[in-house]
Order: C-alpha cells, then structure tokens, then sequence
C-alpha cells in the first residue's frame, strides 16, 4: 500500500506540477522563441558540459595519466 501511494505521489507531482510549464506552452500562443526557450536553455547547460569535459580530457592527455588501468 504504501508503495502504490509513492507512486501515486510520483505521478502526481509530474502531472499536476512539473508540466505545467509545458502545458502552458502548449496551449498558448507564443511565438517559435519564447516556445523553444527550454530547448536554448538545454543546449547552452550541454554546451558548457561539454567544454568542460573536453577542457578535462585535455588536462589528463597533457598528464600522460589518460588510459592507465
């Protein structure tokens, strides 16, 4: 029982709560930035991971520490 209630609650909080700013863009009328302003966001959040991540492999290739079991 008390599992069923936490997944009640799960699907609750995603519905009724974390979508609402999708159903928001969904039922409106906005033009094909502000739609697509989530997607922006996304893509800079990966776009600097990623520099990151390449600025780190770079780091371990300059310490010849790269690839050592």
């Amino acid at each position: 029982m008390i599992a069923s209630n936490i997944f009640r609650w799960i699907g609750s909080l995603f519905t009724d709560l974390l979508f609402l700013p999708f159903n928001a863009l969904r039922t409106g009328d906005f033009n094909w930035w502000s739609a697509n302003l989530i997607n922006w966001v996304f893509m800079g959040i990966l776009l600097v991971l990623f520099a990151y991540w390449m600025g780190q492999s770079r780091k371990f290739l300059k310490e010849g520490t790269e690839d050592k079991a």
